[in-house]
């Protein structure tokens, strides 16, 4: 299947793009994250457990269990604050 894959914030800057379009097997969120770490580098860095950032899946917050259909938009970035 093929993922649209958008990176944000500080997740942007160390991956160096703003996203990509992915063709995976992956079925869930965790395992596209696995996929992801597995690039090395700045990928595993960034999305190491114990890293604080969130996914979005089609605009919806997800859990690492969120299951991933063909062309779902996939969003992964810093947590935001403000006032």
């Amino acid at each position: 299947m093929t993922l649209s894959l958008l990176y944000f914030a500080r997740l942007r800057e160390a991956f160096g793009q703003s996203g990509e379009k992915l063709d995976t097997e992956a079925a869930t969120v965790e395992e596209l994250l696995v996929e992801l770490r597995l690039r090395g580098g700045a990928w595993a860095e960034e999305l190491a457990a114990g890293k604080v950032f969130r996914v979005a899946v089609n605009q919806d917050i997800a859990v690492p269990a969120t299951t991933l259909s063909n062309g779902d938009e996939v969003a992964i970035f810093p947590p935001v604050t403000g006032g």
